[in-house]
């Protein structure tokens, strides 16, 4: 299988590289990125040297490399994305470049060479729901600029698909978390604030609620429906681990063995538009392809925990002040 992966230095990216070289020695992954923020090289160091793997930098807009690169490969996994909510309320060209004009680039590269694309999207694009879990037909009602541009990058696909019958698949996830994570997302910057002994920053009462994947099992979830997806096809994919946010950072705080006097949690300003609550229904991958979560949220955000503290070379070259601070959307990125 040759593999074009999209965004491979990113924290998802990097994750579904290394996974999928490690389940397949028959497999060979060239990884575009653009080194971004989120990206870090640092990510895949260890396998730089493995032959079945190749960097290419490059941005997915870029529609003579992209039309190179996808007519070499069997499949593409499109994970390069602007993901930070933050920033994208900040400043939101970079997530309209990248997450819906590169998105509909590789999608009429994949139609051109009539190549099968997986295109990684987010629960975020349904909005936020107080009761029940959203199902895979759902109204989209995005709240964010970046949801919005990513819920624009689906319409797109599922337009292609209808109108060129591109050959296409959309997994659409709950929030991940685990091991090389950039920091201004929630559970590192809560590991590493912790690690520093600084207050945890908390938006508003604290109690919007997320649904806590580990990268691993949605890895597991991404070579499912590469290999077996259907084509056309929408599928939401969720653990069921639903916390608040201020109960994940004391889970957190606990783990790490830490008291209420030595690192406090602080309730700062709310960023406008915050979803309350992200659930979705995820029986569909679950029926038809056999997938479930193999690792709970207690072990796995153990595993993360102890990786944060034990590799400090990979995140304090990115842990700023500026990426660790409590309201990030206020900044000018």
């Amino acid at each position: 299988m040759k593999l074009l992966v999209t965004g491979g230095l990113g924290f998802i990216g990097s994750n579904f590289v290394r996974y999928m070289l490690t389940q397949y020695d028959e497999i060979q992954i060239t990884n575009m990125d653009k080194l971004s923020i989120g990206s870090n090289p640092a990510s895949l160091k260890t396998i730089e040297t493995d032959k079945r793997y190749k960097f290419v930098k490059g941005d997915i807009v870029d529609r003579k490399l992209v039309n190179k690169l996808v007519s070499k490969a069997d499949s593409i996994v499109n994970i390069a994305a602007e993901t930070h909510v933050d920033r994208s309320i900040a400043e939101h060209w970079p997530f309209i470049h990248s997450n819906t004009i590169g998105a509909v680039t590789l999608f009429e590269a994949a139609k051109m060479h009539e190549k099968l694309i997986l295109h990684v999207s987010t629960d975020e694009i349904y909005g936020d729901i107080s009761e029940g879990s959203f199902k895979e037909n759902d109204k989209l009602k995005p709240s964010s600029p970046y949801s919005a541009s990513k819920a624009a990058a689906d319409l797109f696909a599922q337009a292609y698909h209808r109108t060129y019958n591109l050959n296409m698949v959309i997994a659409r996830c709950t929030n991940n978390y685990g091991p090389y994570q950039y920091p201004e997302k929630l559970i590192p910057k809560a590991i590493i604030r912790a690690s520093l002994n600084l207050p945890i920053p908390v938006y508003g009462s604290g109690k919007n609620i997320r649904d806590w994947i580990y990268v691993q099992d949605f890895c597991q979830a991404l070579d499912l429906l590469l290999r077996k997806g259907r084509t056309g096809e929408i599928y939401n994919v969720s653990s069921g681990n639903e916390l608040s946010n201020v109960d994940i950072v004391t889970m957190i705080l606990n783990i790490m063995g830490k008291s209420k006097s030595t690192v406090t949690v602080t309730f700062v300003e709310d960023r406008p538009g915050h979803d309350l609550r992200y659930s979705l229904d995820s029986s569909k991958v679950r029926n038809e392809l056999g997938w479930s979560p193999r690792h709970s949220l207690q072990e796995a955000l153990r595993t993360t925990v102890k990786w944060y503290i034990g590799n400090e070379w990979w995140w304090k070259p990115l842990a700023t002040e500026r990426v660790l601070h409590p309201t990030p959307w206020k900044l000018k990125w």
